[in-house]
């Protein structure tokens, strides 16, 4: 979710906490010297969803809205059109290629973004058996979860949330084990996390935590596989400071002590909860928190061996304006009033979404409001429970190896075939040559979002 104008009010929130005017501040992306534009359309839809959008830039093919890790011969809903036409990503390129692979995502790690690294899906929303219709699962389809355990069972980092999709039924969960919305959901019994462990070669270290305590106390030199389960919090809240800088550092960490190179992502997908909520605040600071995780991916690594790409799968309706002098706050009031209602306007405004209110017959006084806190609903022109994508470019950053390769305006589905070129991964390998250049491995994209390739 995180767009053009997402990007630059972050900017600016970015200054202006470090007690700058903002515009003048840099975000760790904008250093990057080589920037493009993707086209995000899906195959059917001019505004896209998530689900096409990942597949386009983690498998390298545009797809129909809704389905996940296959060709637009897929119709969503509709399990008897999957078969053949399955779409690999460059997750299973590196892994087939020797390199060991991360997933990180601040969302469910089957939500619609970073699921497209390793499921095939008619649908987005197939999270657990207990999620899919009775004649998907006749027809012999596999929900996402089960998919995240057994299409690819050697990922050596998984860290996102969405446990309850890997647990029986009704199965309490272990951090709120009252709460009746954080029980199990799998009708077939099956305990995936068991099953993760089970699936790893005799010898080999498999460690699953559920709390950021037992995650930071882990002894990385001695870990295989990782899989870090609703850390630091529960899937659906916001996500603290520094959450997300914490998940970037340690991936390399982990994933710089196997063999090989290695191609991890990490997703900032709560920028995109943060816009459909129309809370533009919560939003921003995760856009600001992802920067710090680039940050730190950065200083851990080094242009001459890694290539790094920072992008998004969408856009959102969400803009400012109204003339606002320098410095004003980005989440403030416009220094005027409107000239057709004289009332006041908040210079973040939405195209749609849940801050439309009307007051006594008019639009609502926004001075009257906290419209600083944390969960106000930026007034929007069109009422809606949720706010839409936008359908425009999004940015592409790129730095490192071969990062040249990503600039003017592209489909978004050549990014995963430029970032196998400079990896030399994938079917396309012939410019490859290992005495004459060093292997280029990536950090791959997510939801708004971090692409790292390590040597």
């Amino acid at each position: 979710g995180m767009g053009v104008s997402t990007v630059t009010a972050a900017r600016i929130l970015k200054g202006q906490l470090q007690h700058g005017q903002g515009e003048e501040s840099l975000l760790e992306m904008d250093k990057f010297p080589f920037v493009a534009l993707a086209k995000t359309y899906n195959t059917n839809a001019q505004v896209p969803d998530s689900a096409g959008t990942a597949t386009a830039y983690l498998c390298g093919v545009k797809a129909n809205e809704g389905t996940l890790g296959v060709s637009a011969g897929v119709t969503r809903d509709r399990c008897n059109t999957t078969k053949g036409q399955e779409v690999t990503s460059i997750l299973r390129w590196a892994k087939d290629a020797g390199k060991a692979v991360g997933i990180v995502t601040t969302t469910r790690v089957t939500h619609a973004t970073p699921s497209a690294a390793y499921a095939h899906s008619a649908n987005r929303d197939w999270y657990s058996d207990g999620e899919m219709p009775p004649d998907a699962l006749e027809g012999g389809c596999k929900d996402i979860a089960r998919q995240l355990v057994e299409n690819i069972p050697d990922i050596e980092v998984i860290l996102g949330g969405g446990r309850k999709y890997m647990y029986p039924k009704n199965v309490s969960d272990v951090e709120y084990p009252h709460e009746e919305k954080h029980r199990g959901t799998r009708l077939d019994r099956r305990n995936l996390v068991q099953a993760w462990r089970e699936a790893k070669p005799r010898g080999k270290v498999a460690e699953y935590v559920w709390h950021r305590r037992e995650l930071l106390a882990l002894n990385l030199s001695r870990v295989d596989f990782l899989l870090g389960d609703e850390i630091p919090i529960p899937s659906g809240m916001w996500n603290p400071a520094g959450q997300e800088e914490g998940r970037a550092g340690i991936t390399p960490r982990l994933l710089s002590n196997l063999p090989g190179s290695s191609v991890p992502g990490s997703a900032g997908g709560r920028i995109d909860h943060g816009h459909h909520e129309g809370k533009a605040k919560q939003a921003l600071h995760e856009a600001v928190e992802l920067d710090r995780a680039i940050g730190l991916a950065t200083r851990l690594t080094s242009t001459q061996d890694t290539l790094s790409v920072v992008t998004a799968d969408h856009s959102h309706v969400f803009t400012f304006g109204g003339y606002t002098p320098r410095g004003n706050p980005i989440f403030g009031l416009a220094p005027m009033q409107s000239d057709v209602d004289r009332k006041p306007f908040t210079s973040i405004l939405y195209g749609n979404g849940p801050g439309y209110k009307i007051v006594a017959g008019e639009r609502e006084n926004v001075s009257a409001v906290d419209f600083a806190h944390a969960d106000y609903q930026a007034q929007s022109a069109v009422p809606l429970r949720q706010e839409t994508h936008g359908g425009e470019d999004v940015a592409v950053f790129a730095r490192g190896p071969m990062a040249h390769l990503l600039h003017g305006v592209h489909e978004q589905n050549y990014i995963p075939h430029a970032m196998a070129y400079a990896a030399c991964i994938g079917s396309n390998r012939g410019h490859c040559n290992a005495a004459a250049r060093p292997a280029t491995p990536l950090l791959l994209p997510f939801l708004g979002l971090l692409l790292l390739l390590l040597c």
